[in-house]
């Protein structure tokens, strides 16, 4: 702390975002209220872009000091003198804890803090060598009175991230789809993700929330889906068969074997959109090519029909389907549908 010196320290696995946040939320604990300004180093976690004027703190961090009402101010670039205290703690601690720890040999992070903790405290009631006190009599009597009092509410770490509404009008989180209001297809929105909940916010507005999923799979809710599918984004089953039977009839039949294995059609409109989307950047008759392999060999993944043409692979088909049976089924050079998951 700026006028006391009194210190906080912990051990944690890495510097990402969750536990560079986490240690924040503890300091603040440790300390028992919350000072009016933070001023950070520009560690990437917390600072995505460091500037000497205006710098972009990563939106996490930004929430997380929201939540404590305190200004976030990191150090500029390359000016030690901005964090001198952080400087001088870390020299302190350096020497008066990790010097001693460092021939103990311990078994776990937990064990590792309790250690930290015990000879922080000698190090905070350690009296200076020039001045009167120590850093636990200054912090209570100058630092502790100017703290902000601690939110009624636990800090729980918030992972935020931009997100485009699909034309399924779900939004994606690491393997789960999250349905938003079918209002809201193509808009940018704002994903707020915490242990068991997701937020999901429009122009700084919640606009619907989930208990989160660690599976893959899609939660929609009845209330998000639009009467007529073909009202919220003009796309529907129809039409994706009559643009698939443009490109050829193995394009057609690939992409009725997608409508058919969801549970709702709509969920198959992102997987047979990428597909048809495809012909942007090949010929028709190498999509067409690329669909009959994988609806010879059942490969239902987009990511399987890209490997295919990226591979070539649909160059070595012959001419006409019927020769496709034809085609050897087991060689050194051909891959099967495990090489594709």
């Amino acid at each position: 702390l700026g006028a006391s010196n009194y210190t906080f320290a912990e051990a944690t696995w890495t510097q990402g975002l969750p536990d560079w946040l986490a240690s924040h939320a503890r300091a603040f604990a440790f300390i028992g209220g919350v000072p009016k300004l933070v001023v950070p180093d520009n560690l990437k976690s917390g600072v995505t872009k460091a500037c000497r004027h205006d710098p972009d703190l990563n939106p996490s961090y930004e929430q997380l000091g929201a939540h404590y009402g305190t200004a976030i101010m990191p150090a500029r670039p390359r000016k030690p003198q901005d964090k001198a205290k952080a400087e001088v703690g870390v020299q302190i601690i350096e020497r008066w804890i990790l010097a001693r720890l460092r021939h103990h040999t311990f078994f776990s992070l937990a064990e590792l803090n309790q250690c930290i903790v015990a000879l922080l405290a000698d190090v905070n009631k350690k009296p200076f060598k020039q001045l009167e006190g120590s850093r636990q009599e200054w912090f209570q009597s100058i630092d502790k009175t100017a703290l902000s009092p601690l939110p009624k509410h636990t800090y729980e770490y918030t992972y935020i991230k931009k997100v485009k509404v699909n034309v399924d009008y779900h939004v994606q989180y690491e393997k789960h789809l999250y349905s938003v209001p079918h209002q809201l297809v193509g808009e940018q929105l704002e994903i707020h993700t915490k242990d068991k909940l997701v937020e999901i916010f429009f122009h700084n507005k919640r606009v619907t929330s989930h208990v989160r999923k660690y599976c893959h799979g899609m939660t929609t809710v009845p209330d998000h889906m639009p009467k007529k599918h073909e009202k919220h984004h003009q796309w529907s089953a129809g039409r994706l068969m009559n643009w698939a039977k443009d490109l050829g009839d193995e394009v057609l039949i690939w992409v009725k074997s997608i409508l058919a294995q969801k549970q709702h059609e709509q969920q198959a409109y992102r997987v047979c959109l990428g597909l048809l989307n495809l012909s942007r950047k090949y010929e028709p008759d190498r999509l067409n090519k690329a669909c009959a392999i994988a609806n010879h060999h059942q490969l239902y993944r987009l990511k399987q029909i890209k490997s295919i043409l990226q591979s070539n692979q649909d160059q070595l088909l012959p001419a006409s389907k019927e020769q496709l049976s034809l085609l050897p089924q087991s060689h050194e050079n051909i891959r099967g549908p495990k090489s594709f998951h």
